[in-house]
């Protein structure tokens, strides 16, 4: 596929590595274009052996993926066809997080900017995450919307932190920073922003330069969790709340004070308490 076949990504490729860079304004939100998008590109070189490494990177340095896009309260049905799609017992966006996880290539992140909600959950199914000191940041911020995460944080987070972290993130739902992610294992390093594209790009050379076969030998040794069950009680966690009043009311409330504008999305746990009083 080319770029002529996405209007939210644009794609270059340099030997064996492919930097997918997403640009869908203002503020990146995952909606259903744009998971379609990725999950068409991401399936179109499943079995294509001349690319090993993917780079995901956001063409707007403040934002990474903002996070799933909060107009589709009033959209019900906009993720129908994804759902038709998924395995069985996963939801969309579980489903989506497991298209990265379970990529054949090595799936990097370079984070130069803000990933919170499903954005987040993206980072930590890819294989590494490499972030910028003093711009990057990530956020499990669902509960101040009255819901939960149900796109694989649970499950994700647990196998990167303690479960006392997890929880902090989850329930604490503040912006937590680049180097404060590396030391609890959401990423794997935190850098100078001004040596994350170097790092990063060094490192895909690197490994896209291996003898075939190590990249599939190295992904294929670590052992597989099953996490069907508790993806099962993730989404049972987040659908039942996501049926709440208060979850209808946080949602409508956070897009009326300024969500997924600029200004509202640099400070969207403080926009986010605020109705909460």
């Amino acid at each position: 596929m080319t770029n002529a076949d996405f209007r939210r990504l644009r794609i270059s490729r340099v030997n064996a590595v492919a930097t997918i860079r997403i640009e869908n304004p203002p503020v990146n939100v995952l909606d259903v274009p744009l998971m379609r998008e990725i999950r068409q590109f991401l399936i179109s070189v499943r079995d294509d052996p001349d690319t090993r490494v993917l780079i995901f990177e956001s063409a707007d340095p403040e934002f990474f993926i903002a996070h799933v896009d909060m107009a589709l309260i009033d959209e019900p049905h906009a993720f129908d066809a994804l759902a038709r799609e998924a395995p069985e017992g996963l939801n969309p966006f579980q489903a989506f997080g497991e298209l990265i996880r379970e990529q054949p290539q090595v799936t990097i992140v370079k984070l130069a900017g803000l990933a919170r909600g499903g954005g987040a959950e993206f980072v930590a199914a890819a294989d590494m995450a490499f972030a910028a000191e003093g711009r990057a940041g990530l956020a499990q911020c669902e509960a101040l919307m009255g819901i939960t995460p149900g796109g694989g944080a649970t499950q994700y987070l647990s196998s990167r932190m303690t479960p006392g972290r997890a929880l902090e993130v989850i329930l604490g739902a503040d912006l937590m920073d680049a180097t404060t992610a590396e030391r609890y294992g959401w990423i794997n390093r935190a850098l100078p922003a001004d040596e994350l594209d170097s790092f990063v790009d060094r490192l895909a050379r690197n490994i896209a330069a291996l003898p075939e076969g190590v990249i599939a030998a190295a992904k294929s040794a670590f052992p597989k969790t099953d996490l069907r069950e508790g993806f099962r009680r993730e989404h049972d966690a987040w659908a039942g709340l996501f049926a709440r009043p208060a979850a209808e009311r946080l949602i409508r409330g956070g897009l009326a004070a300024g969500a997924q504008t600029k200004d509202g999305e640099r400070r969207l746990e403080e926009l986010l308490r605020t109705l909460e009083a």
